[in-house]
């Protein structure tokens, strides 16, 4: 069954002094502030859709990689992913890095990485991010 998650933002102004607030409706999270300042610069604790893309990417790859691990019989213990997204004003998101630091019993640093690999590849998130360059640095703790 398929599921549909909505967010909405309202947006003030022009782009170099206008603000927002991205409203995260299917959660019911608290609303966020985002501005231009907060994508170009300092974050200064508003969000940024490259914040919001990297907390999808590091989430989903984290789903993929533990149903991976689930379904090869080493299911892990824990999964610390963090993403880097990079964006250049002027050209756009320049790349995305996933790091993940692993805890799976009986399991080698070799076929960690390789089953990383393959949940990059394999993360819904990261399919529709294929127009960008996606790297890993994958490990056991």
């Amino acid at each position: 069954m398929a599921t549909v998650r909505k967010a909405r933002t309202l947006w003030e102004g022009d782009l170099a002094g206008g603000k927002g607030v991205v409203n995260f409706e299917s959660s019911n999270l608290p609303p966020t502030d985002v501005t231009w300042a907060a994508r170009s610069q300092e974050a200064n604790g508003k969000t940024s859709p490259e914040e919001l893309i990297a907390a999808a990417h590091s989430s989903c790859f984290s789903m993929a990689l533990s149903a991976g691990l689930g379904k090869a019989g080493t299911p892990p213990e824990s999964l610390e992913t963090s993403a880097e997204v990079t964006f250049v004003p002027g050209t756009g998101i320049t790349g995305i890095h996933l790091t993940v630091v692993g805890r799976v019993p009986g399991m080698s640093e070799e076929d960690f990485v390789a089953a990383a690999e393959g949940a990059k590849t394999g993360c819904p998130v990261s399919q529709a991010l294929t127009g960008t360059t996606i790297t890993l640095t994958a490990s056991l703790a």
